[in-house]
């Protein structure tokens, strides 16, 4: 996923009961067949953890005959996250990784010094429609490893470590979480985990790791009281215990992790501790210097702002 670099503050934003930090309202955004939802980055809070970029997708209903095309684009200094509620994405990178991203698979790729990928409909869905929506993240890399060599996972929903209790189903994409671990390898510390909970039904949010925060999807949930409806980032201060509870069915992402070091700047679709690199990432897309996509021939050009 391609990103523009408003990083408008939002009016909806405020913050409410005591573990809350910050409540923020995602900016609603047309990219072309679908909608998508801005909460990360945003003046008022540019990262939770590792988490610098955060997106929902949809959901949308695509008619027969079309649908999405992200031409290659290239990134650096960051992990992608894509998960699907809904649909099917095609993914191709300069790796000459092929991978068609299903719904509650959880596909990783870390860019590190650079790759480029492009996300398509696959053919049988374009053709038929399709229903699609999920999540689309960004996840900054510690400064010792933002030149790292790219890498690609990708792991099928019945892979991931899954927990159901009457009325609650998490999915642990990343990290630890109800008690699982995901076998995604991560290169800082940082968790991802897709909760769905019946109206009446609670959940812990426990203080296991430094930053964290609640985006929720769909639905309506009560913390401490308060009633949150979707769609909402809630970011939470540290050390604080929570108790998610669904006021009607309700599906949200949990996520954050420990603070990187020192400040991230973010440019289009580069992220790096370093302004100069970006400089030179922009440059090198501009002079064609990144490694092509195998079967593709378009090109996401450098935006001029």
């Amino acid at each position: 996923m391609s990103w523009r670099p408003d990083l408008d503050p939002e009016p909806g934003d405020r913050k409410s009961c005591e573990a809350l930090a910050l409540v923020i309202v995602p900016r609603a955004r047309d990219v072309g067949n679908f909608e998508v939802r801005r909460a990360l980055p945003q003046a008022r809070r540019r990262m939770v953890g590792p988490f610098i970029f955060l997106d929902q997708m949809g959901p949308a209903q695509m008619a027969p005959g079309t649908g999405m095309d992200v031409a290659p684009h290239p990134h650096i200094g960051l992990a992608t996250v894509t998960y699907l509620f809904d649909g099917t994405i095609m993914h191709r990178d300069s790796e000459g990784h092929v991978q068609e991203i299903l719904p509650g698979a959880m596909n990783l790729m870390t860019a590190g010094r650079g790759i480029a990928h492009s996300e398509r409909t696959p053919d049988l869905p374009r053709k038929s429609g399709q229903r699609v929506g999920g999540m689309q993240s960004w996840v900054a890399l510690p400064r010792a490893l933002e030149e790292t060599a790219p890498t690609f996972q990708h792991y099928a929903a019945e892979n991931l470590p899954v927990v159901t209790d009457h009325g609650l189903t998490a999915r642990v994409i990343a990290g630890d979480a109800f008690g699982k671990r995901s076998p995604v390898t991560t290169l800082s510390d940082w968790f991802y985990v897709d909760l769905i909970l019946d109206a009446g039904k609670s959940a812990p949010l426990d203080p296991d790791y430094e930053e964290r925060a609640i985006y929720i999807v769909s639905g309506a949930i009560e913390i401490a009281g308060e009633t949150f409806e979707a769609p909402q980032l809630l970011v939470f201060r540290p050390g604080d215990r929570i108790t998610i509870k669904a006021i009607s069915p309700a599906r949200m992402m949990l996520l954050g992790g420990a603070t990187l070091e020192g400040k991230r700047y973010i440019w289009w679709n580069f992220v790096s501790s370093s302004r100069e690199r970006i400089e030179q990432a922009k440059e090198d897309w501009a002079q064609g210097r990144f490694k092509p996509v195998p079967d593709e021939t378009e090109l996401t050009p450098l935006p001029e702002a």
